[in-house]
């Protein structure tokens, strides 16, 4: 599976991305959530092939893309990088599908460009988080050393925070989410600023109800059944709120529902594509 890399200098950061597919395909963009990088959507993308142009961004701060020199990690201002991306692109109209993080910027983008979005896909991620899940997470990443001893200590590590985590998706997050520092030492790519913000409590507070409500597309919620992200009951909230909206729960899947049960998330998104848009 050939996979195309881009980097451009957008709104003062060097961002990355990688693509795949025929160019003239209709496209797929995918935002990763926090910690996270475009390649954790391999899968994926082998999956939409060849009938699709799968693009994925590592946001700022994340993967091969560059940190924001003054920390801003706002949904805001990452939707502002999103749409100078696909418009340096080229890409008019498309599908967008973001996980966690990505699924609020992709709330926030579409809200403000309704007329790129042909259809939203929201992965395990709502306006609200549940609380317990975000002080999971938050727990996780003060725990997080700056050096990693091994990439099989990551591995082992991540493991340990997500034992429902597909083991060839997981060891794949962590070999494409390390990066060697100059002596040496193994690091991960996602910027430190960014984990300082997440564990402190920094996170950006945005309210996201109002721009949801305004998205008219049609929107497939996705939501891990074990998920302590996105509780059942935002989730309805959620489906009363979208106008043209549908919810897909994933069995035996928690929050990253990619990742804990990638065949069954394939076919779901190849579902949701699949069907007509009236």
């Amino acid at each position: 599976m050939e996979i195309r890399e881009r980097f451009l200098r957008l709104n003062g950061l060097s961002l990355h991305g990688v693509e795949w597919g025929p160019v003239g395909a209709p496209p797929v963009v995918l935002l990763h959530g926090v910690t996270g990088h475009a390649r954790v959507w391999d899968r994926l993308a082998r999956a939409l092939l060849p009938m699709h142009r799968v693009v994925a961004l590592d946001q700022r701060g994340h993967g091969d893309s560059g940190a924001a020199p003054d920390g801003d990690y706002q949904v805001p201002t990452m939707a502002r990088d999103l749409a100078s991306f696909v418009d340096e692109l080229g890409l008019k109209r498309f599908v967008l599908l973001g996980h966690s993080l990505g699924g609020r910027v992709a709330i926030a983008y579409t809200a403000s460009h309704p007329e790129r979005v042909e259809r939203l896909i929201l992965v395990d991620i709502g306006p609200d988080i549940h609380p317990a899940g975000l002080q999971r997470v938050r727990g996780m990443m003060a725990a997080t050393p700056e050096e990693i001893e091994s990439e099989q200590w990551a591995i082992d590590s991540m493991r340990r925070a997500n034992p429902l985590h597909d083991p060839d998706e997981l060891r794949h997050r962590v070999v494409h989410g390390l990066r060697r520092r100059p002596d040496g030492t193994l690091t991960w790519k996602y910027d430190k600023g960014l984990r300082d913000m997440v564990r402190e409590g920094r996170s950006d507070a945005v309210d996201l109800w109002e721009p949801l409500g305004a998205i008219m597309c049609p929107t497939l919620l996705v939501r891990g059944t074990e998920s302590d992200i996105l509780s059942a009951e935002t989730a309805q909230r959620m489906l009363q709120t979208l106008h043209r909206a549908e919810l897909v729960e994933v069995p035996n899947a928690g929050h990253f529902v990619p990742g804990d049960r990638p065949a069954d998330f394939a076919r779901v998104i190849q579902s949701f594509l699949s069907k007509g848009l009236d």
